[in-house]
């Protein structure tokens, strides 16, 4: 995805409006505060005002959200490497998706974090476990959290194989993926991609949606195998080819629309 305003992100935005998102970021809060430090929850917040314009999307700097901390608080500002263990456990629970852009000469722009909607009572719970999970991991020496008393079980986790793929992926893209990647949780994350990129496209089936997937899913694994670059995020990466094929897909109904009406003009 290239690099852009953040009105050219707003088809990212999962929320009817401004209100709509902090409802579902308190509903976040209610769950998982006791996950997040003081300067974490400094942190986090900020995030948020930044991502008023479009109801749960910033493109704002690390930099730039950082500095507005020490500009805005009495009590002092929080650190960039604050700021980043906040994302990356903020990414963890399923609060925020990041997608890394590229500027037009082809290097890594700014990040863009899209807010995800609260999940659905069937979906809360791993997500809780995994809460639960993280309590021992990253602060073995602190006092049990809140969160524990929420019915869990103070187990690690054992990542789910592709037969435990939802229904709503298509086998044909779970039988692909699972050749590389067999763990249901990125299985439905690599589709999931694939079902915002072309959110806003009313005129895509699920069989070009599919189609999409797995032409983009193949390129990526061609990229890998090529070593043509070097990838931090896969799912980043995965997001920047579905996004270039639909901008390739564009251009081309483009051209056929100019062809048409030249043709038409000749005869005319």
């Amino acid at each position: 995805m290239r690099s852009g305003r953040i009105e050219d992100f707003k088809e990212l935005s999962q929320f009817y409006d401004i209100k709509d998102f902090n409802n579902h970021f308190e509903q976040w809060m209610t769950d998982l505060k006791d996950q997040f430090t003081k300067s974490e929850t400094i942190a986090l917040k900020r995030l948020v005002r930044f991502s008023a314009k479009i109801p749960g999307v910033c493109n704002a700097k690390i930099q730039t959200i950082v500095s507005a901390t020490h500009k805005h608080s009495e009590k002092g500002g929080i650190s960039r490497s604050t700021f980043e263990r906040m994302l990356r456990k903020a990414k963890r629970f399923g609060i925020i998706h990041i997608i890394h852009t590229q500027s037009k000469n082809g290097r890594q722009g700014h990040s863009v974090y899209v807010f995800q909607k609260y999940p659905t009572k069937q979906e809360t719970q791993p997500i809780l476990n995994e809460a639960a999970e993280a309590v021992s991991i990253d602060a073995p020496n602190k006092k049990p959290s809140k969160i524990k008393t929420i019915n869990l079980k103070n187990e690690r986790m054992i990542a789910l194989n592709s037969s435990f793929v939802s229904n709503k992926i298509p086998s044909a893209f779970t039988n692909l993926v699972k050749c590389f990647f067999d763990d249901a949780e990125k299985i439905e994350e690599f589709y999931k991609v694939v079902q915002v990129s072309t959110r806003c496209l009313s005129y895509y089936t699920e069989e070009d949606k599919l189609e999409l997937a797995v032409k983009a899913f193949k390129q990526l694994v061609r990229n890998i195998k090529l070593k043509k670059t070097k990838i931090n995020n896969v799912f980043g990466y995965y997001w920047g080819i579905c996004n270039k094929m639909l901008d390739e897909e564009y251009y081309e109904i483009l051209h056929s629309m100019v062809d048409t009406r030249n043709f038409s003009n000749t005869f005319a």
